[in-house]
This record gives structure tokens, C-alpha cells and sequence, in this order.
């Protein structure tokens, strides 16, 4: 059976991801903050649709927790094919570049791009070990976003920490490309979750004034697809690449 570690996997763009996984026959271990009993409704829907999985709870943010759910994620599936790194966090509070504090700028880079770095770390150490299935030993799909080329001076730490997350796809691509083990990143834009509900308005007004060639709102389902696409066979003569999920937001224009 094909196998899966998804973080960030209770709600969001994580759950669609989850929720895809499982339609297309994988096992998933999801990582949460906190146990199941906390998320009835991710439960709910993960039933109803069929998901055959196994919920993990722990910190990123935290060594000792990153270590025991990739242990614990091994232990439950017993070879992991493909991680989503989808864990993250924004800002607890947006405030100006020139405001911003340290405490803030450690918290938002220690979440989103240290735990993706020693996730990565020891997932691609389980990897190593398994035999090649298809075409490839392993998949790994870091969820950064348009943020990471984009700039917003009033959330910057968000921002840095999701350009490191891409150029941790290119490192972890160019080192593992060896061991035939794929890392790709999708970079989403404006998608409708709990993490842009405080700013749903703004962006509703952005969309409504062109400034999305496809004007609608993201959908976390839009982003599960992307994923799903990479986890396939079909782009085994690529590593490092990234797709934009955005409605068309990088391109350009004058």
C-alpha cells in the first residue's frame, strides 16, 4: 500500500490534501497540534470520505516532538512514499518590517521552515532505506506560497520563512536526487482557510478588481490536486520544480 506523513493535516489546505491522498488509495499519517478528540469535524469528514489513517499530534516547533512523530509516523505506516510538509504559521500579530520583533520573527521561521528542514531531514533518512517503488524511492512536496517572491511589509517574517522553505527544495532536491527520491514545492495564493479569514474582505476586493487573471478564491481542494499530481509517476525526469497554485496572480502584466 502506498503511504503518506502530511503535517498541518487537521484543517485547511492540510485536510484536502489528506482527504486526497486517501481517495487515491494512499495510507496517511497526519500530524495535528493536538489529539484527534479535538476535531470532530476532520474526523467527520475523513470518515465520510473513506480516509484510511492514523492521527499524530506534536509541536513542530519543537526538536523533540519532530523526532518522535517521524518515529511514530514510521512505526504506523512502516515505509513512507511521500511527505507534505504543509505545517505553518503566520504572524500572530501583522505589523510593520520596522516594528517587527524578534520573538515573532523566531516563532514564525522555527515553525514554517526549521521544522520543514529536520522533517525533511528524517523522512529522507527513512527513505533512503526503502526500496525503489515505480519509478522512485520517495516524494517530497513542501506547501510554501506565492508569498515567498511576493512582499508584504506588514507580515514579513512569513514571508522569509516561506523563501527558505523553497530554497530548502532546491537543496534537498539536488541532494537527494541520487537516492531517486523527488522534492517538488506548490506555492499557493489566495486560498480560503482559517488562515486568511481575518483578511477575507481585502482580499475578496483584490479579486473583484482584476488583479487575479482567474478571479476567484483558492480553494484548499485546488491545492490537494497539485499535490496528488506530483505524488504520481508522471514527472520522474524533474526534481526542485514548483507550480504555482494561485489563479494566475505571478504572471506579470502590464
Amino acid at each position: 500500500m502506498k503511504t503518506a506523513f502530511v503535517t498541518g493535516g487537521s484543517r485547511g489546505i492540510g485536510l484536502a490534501i489528506v482527504k486526497e491522498l486517501g481517495r487515491v488509495g494512499y495510507r496517511v499519517a497526519l500530524l495535528a497540534t493536538r489529539e484527534e478528540r479535538h476535531y470532530p469535524d476532520a474526523t467527520k469528514a475523513l470518515r465520510e470520505a473513506g480516509v484510511d489513517y492514523v492521527w499524530l499530534s506534536g509541536d513542530v516547533g519543537k526538536p523533540a516532538d519532530r523526532k518522535r512523530v517521524v518515529a511514530e509516523a514510521v512505526e504506523a505506516l512502516g515505509e513512507i512514499h511521500v511527505l507534505v510538509n504543509n505545517a505553518g504559521v503566520a504572524p500572530k500579530v501583522r505589523s510593520d518590517l520596522l516594528a517587527m520583533s524578534e520573538e515573532s520573527f523566531d516563532y514564525v521561521l522555527n515553525t514554517n521552515t526549521a521544522s520543514n528542514m529536520f522533517i525533511t531531514q528524517a523522512v529522507a533518512l527513512q527513505m533512503r532505506k526503502q526500496e525503489v517503488r515505480g519509478s522512485k524511492r520517495g516524494t517530497i512536496i513542501n506547501i510554501s506560497s506565492c508569498s515567498s517572491e511576493v512582499s508584504s511589509v506588514n507580515r514579513g517574517e512569513y514571508c522569509v520563512s516561506k523563501a527558505g522553505i523553497s530554497m530548502l527544495t532546491k537543496l534537498y532536491a539536488d541532494r537527494l536526487a541520487p537516492e531517486q527520491i523527488y522534492v517538488y514545492e506548490i506555492r499557493p495564493g489566495v486560498i480560503q482557510t482559517d488562515m486568511t479569514s481575518g483578511v477575507e474582505e481585502k482580499y475578496t476586493r483584490l479579486i473583484e478588481s482584476g488583479i487575479f487573471p482567474i478571479a476567484r478564491w483558492g480553494t484548499p481542494e485546488d491545492v490537494a490536486r497539485a499535490v496528488r499530481a506530483f505524488c504520481s509517476d508522471d514527472f520522474c525526469y524533474t526534481t526542485g520544480n514548483y507550480i504555482d497554485v494561485d489563479g494566475g496572480f505571478h504572471i506579470r502584466r502590464l
